[in-house]
C-alpha cells in the first residue's frame, strides 16, 4: 500500500496557533500540584480534614481565577505588542517600500538563497501589501499576524483545567474518606495521568511523561509536608 505523502494531507499537523493547549496543560499541572502541595502541607501540620477541605477549596477557587485571569492579561498582552509591531512594519512597507524588499531578499540570501531570484521574490511580493506585510512580520518577528492565539480560550481552558486539577486530591475527603495518605496517592494517580496524556501530545512515550510528572509532584508535597509538620510540631510546643 502506498503512503499518501504528509504534505499531501490537509492537516497532517497539530494545530499550534490556537492558544488554549499550552495554558490548559499549565492550568491542569498547577491544579494538581499546588492543591496536593497545600493539602500535604496543612495535612502535615495536624489540621482537622474540614480545614483540609477548606484549604483546598479555597486554594481551587483562588488559583483558578488567578490563572485564567492571569493567562487573559499575558496572552493579550503578547498580542497588543505584535499588533504594535505589525503595525510599525506596515509603515515602513509604505514609505521605504524598495529598502524592504532588499532587505527581505538579503534575509533570504543568508539562507542559501541566489541572490538573484531572492530579489526577484522580494520585489514581486511587494506589489501585494497585505502578502508583503505577512511575510516581513514572518521573517522578522518569527510570528504570523494571522494566526495569533486567543486570550479568551487560553483564560478559559487555563481556569477549567486549574480547576478539574486542583479538584482531583480533594475527592476523597469529599467522599467522606478522612485519610490524608490516600488523597495523596489519588492525587499522585492524577499526575500521573496528566503527564501521561500531556506526552501523547508530543509524542513522548506516556510512561516517561507520566513519571516525570509524579515525581515533581512529590517532591513539592514532600517540601510542603514537612514545612507544615514543622511549623505543626512548634506551634504544639
Amino acid at each position: 500500500m502506498t503512503e499518501t505523502p504528509a504534505a499531501l494531507r490537509e492537516a497532517h499537523h497539530a494545530d499550534v496557533s490556537g492558544g488554549w493547549l499550552r495554558p490548559a496543560v499549565f492550568g491542569a499541572m498547577d491544579g494538581l500540584v499546588t492543591n496536593i502541595a497545600l493539602i500535604a502541607g496543612v495535612g502535615g501540620g495536624g489540621v482537622s480534614p474540614r480545614s483540609i477541605v477548606l484549604t483546598g477549596t479555597a486554594g481551587l477557587v483562588a488559583g483558578a481565577i488567578s490563572m485564567g485571569l492571569g493567562e487573559y492579561t499575558s496572552v493579550r498582552s503578547a498580542n497588543e505588542q505584535i499588533a504594535a509591531e505589525v503595525a510599525k512594519e506596515r509603515r515602513e512597507l509604505e514609505r521605504h517600500p524598495e529598502a524592504e524588499a532588499r532587505e527581505l531578499a538579503e534575509a533570504w540570501v543568508a539562507r542559501g538563497l541566489p541572490r538573484d531570484l531572492a530579489r526577484q521574490v522580494a520585489d514581486a511580493i511587494r506589489h501585494n501589501p497585505e502578502e508583503a506585510l505577512r511575510v516581513h512580520v514572518r521573517e522578522e518577528l518569527g510570528v504570523d499576524p494571522d494566526e495569533q492565539p486567543s486570550p479568551w480560550a487560553a483564560a478559559i481552558s487555563s481556569l477549567l483545567c486549574f480547576s478539574v486539577g486542583a479538584l482531583v486530591p480533594l475527592l476523597t475527603y469529599l467522599l467522606g474518606f478522612d485519610n490524608l495518605w490516600l488523597a495523596l496517592g489519588v492525587g499522585g494517580v492524577g499526575l500521573f495521568v496528566a503527564g501521561a496524556v500531556v506526552a501523547r501530545f508530543t509524542n513522548r512515550p506516556w510512561w516517561s511523561g507520566g513519571l516525570r510528572q509524579l515525581l515533581l509532584g512529590a517532591a513539592a508535597a514532600a517540601a510542603t509536608y514537612l514545612v507544615g509538620a514543622l511549623i505543626g510540631v512548634q506551634a504544639g510546643g
